[in-house]
């Protein structure tokens, strides 16, 4: 068996991220042939995958990108199995290239993004096979739990992450003066991840919500011992009580309690002679 070179371990390291003393089986099961020896590294990483398929991976990191005009950008959570791995370079490294990837691409379903190619800094491998090479490389299970793509051709998209990249949210404005927008879209971004609404305006909450929620109020009211006749009033009362929670326009703005959001709107709508409306926004925490 030839010699292996510290050299040759050293460039396999650089060039796949793995340990030395696996670099220096790869070589020496491949009798020092660079390009066999990352092929032997791969699929290793591949027969790991497989093998930590039924694990569990529920720790990781929420990443964000946006474009320079912010007339777009994606969110996407990126799982691993401990909290020592999601907090090290390679894997936020790996999540935030990923989110660059899909940025650049335009891909809009996770689908699209698993199969699309990433640089020679991972190897030319498209993401699907380069996540099975960053499990040999971690030694866990690597996973693409959800991801989404904003884009406001008309408006502007904003983000917003919370320290430990743990929580993130996109938001989305039509808007006729996007840079004068940012920063109160900045602000609902911050909204969003902080007050987790599920729907714009209260004509998005979906029927079978509101259903439970009356049904809910209904049993408790009755429960309480209301007379029948004040029941209906009751609910009514409590149901505008969940929309201020769950719909982002009725929320109380996060910088002033005493204000609701669409105020807020309102309120740069007359400040600015402007357009702007909330199109949507996606929030993602992790583990939900």
């Amino acid at each position: 068996m030839s010699q292996i070179s510290a050299k040759d371990v050293k460039d396999l390291r650089d060039i796949t991220g793995v340990g030395m003393m696996d670099c220096k089986k790869a070589l020496e099961e491949t009798g020092g042939d660079m390009q066999k020896a990352i092929e032997y590294l791969r699929k290793k990483g591949a027969a790991l995958a497989a093998k930590r398929a039924e694990k569990d991976a529920r720790e990781g990191m929420v990443a964000i990108r946006l474009s320079e005009d912010r007339r777009s950008g994606v969110i996407l959570e990126l799982n691993c199995e401990t909290d020592f791995v999601a907090r090290g370079d390679v894997f936020t490294g790996f999540a935030r290239a990923l989110a660059s990837l899909a940025l650049q691409s335009g891909a809009s379903t996770p689908e699209a993004l698993l199969a699309l190619t990433l640089g020679q800094e991972y190897g030319g491998e498209k993401v699907e096979d380069a996540m099975k090479t960053m499990t040999g490389r971690l030694g866990e299970k690597i996973e693409l739990k959800r991801f989404a793509l904003c884009q406001a051709p008309d408006g502007v998209v904003e983000s917003y992450v919370h320290p430990g990249s743990q929580l993130g949210s996109l938001v989305q404005f039509v808007t006729d003066k996007p840079d004068e927008a940012r920063e109160l879209a900045k602000d609902l971004s911050m909204q969003v991840a902080a007050s987790s609404p599920i729907v714009v305006d209260r004509s998005a909450v979906p029927a079978e919500y509101i259903d439970k929620e009356m049904e809910i109020y209904r049993q408790q009211a009755l429960g309480q011992g209301k007379p029948e006749q004040f029941v209906d009033k009751i609910v009514t009362g409590r149901l505008e009580k969940y929309y201020q929670e769950v719909v982002l326009t009725e929320q109380s703005f996060i910088k002033d309690s005493n204000t609701r959001v669409s105020d807020v709107l309102a309120e740069f709508r007359k400040k600015h002679q402007a357009q702007v409306d909330v199109k949507g926004f996606v929030r993602y925490q992790l583990g939900e």
